[in-house]
């Protein structure tokens, strides 16, 4: 994938990734999906499609709250990566499909709600807003979330983007500010907002957490080749042997749910 808005244009693939992606990549904290089910994503008996899924981190944490997901990626890497965690917890009801999108294959008014976790920005917004609405049924819902963490106020994150940047100058998945929401050019006629959250967390990590988690970020994992990630993987375990375990890292996460106009 590349866009030139991203990073300058470069290309990056997170099914390079996929291996890290699985293991290191389950780190949203159980408030955010407390919170999820609070606003009424998740909910048992509804159907969930979950765009951009990588290896099924939503539909894996929620499906104990009764929805069915379908997880779907651009990446038949991270699919097969879902698939492989979902039998290995014994977790039945999540369907999984290698499409993009922006064109799912879906018939019209199939969900009740649409999720898309840390990927909207990836995607063509106007295409894909018009898909979402497509596939949901009349005033179903769109949860957009976005994480980032907090390089301003957290200097580990800060010394760990300086990094990240010497490795890939071009790389812009960084200098995150606070949240400040503005409605989307790609909702208008399509969908009303129906709430707004964000909300401060601390995540914990071992140091070997973490460094698998910036591993597997765009900044690294899906756009180095293997012999720069591995370069960045040893400079960076020695820069943190400086640093307590565990890690205590400042995130900030945001909720944005928007209900179909549909109907």
């Amino acid at each position: 994938m590349k866009r030139s808005d991203i990073d300058k244009g470069n290309e990056f693939d997170f099914g390079k990734t996929s291996a890290d992606y699985a293991r290191f990549r389950d780190i949203y904290p159980a408030s955010m999906y407390e919170k999820l089910v609070m606003f009424g994503i998740g909910l048992e008996g509804q159907r969930v499609l979950d765009l951009g899924s990588g290896t099924a981190i939503l539909p894996l944490n929620m499906a104990a709250y009764g929805a069915h997901y379908t997880a779907t990626d651009l990446s038949e890497n991270q699919i097969a990566l879902g698939r492989q965690l979902a039998a290995e917890r014994g977790i039945s009801g999540i369907d999984f499909r290698v499409c993009p999108a922006e064109e799912t294959g879906f018939e019209d008014d199939s969900f009740d709600a649409v999720t898309a976790v840390q990927c909207f920005p990836y995607f063509d917004a106007e295409r894909a807003a018009e898909e979402i609405r497509r596939v949901l049924k009349p005033r179903g819902r769109f949860c957009k979330i976005i994480m980032d963490w907090k390089p301003l106020e957290d200097e580990a994150i800060a010394e760990m983007e300086a990094l990240v940047k010497q490795y890939n100058p071009a790389w812009s998945g960084c200098g995150f500010d606070k949240y400040r929401f503005a409605y989307p050019a790609w909702a208008e006629g399509r969908f009303e907002i129906e709430t707004v959250h964000s909300y401060d967390a601390d995540l914990c990590f071992s140091r070997e957490a973490w460094i698998g988690r910036i591993k597997s970020c765009r900044g690294i994992g899906a756009s180095l080749p293997r012999e720069q990630v591995d370069a960045f993987e040893r400079e960076y375990r020695d820069l943190l042997q400086g640093r307590d375990e565990p890690l205590n890292l400042k995130h900030q996460i945001h909720i944005e749910i928007y209900r179909s106009t549909k109907g």
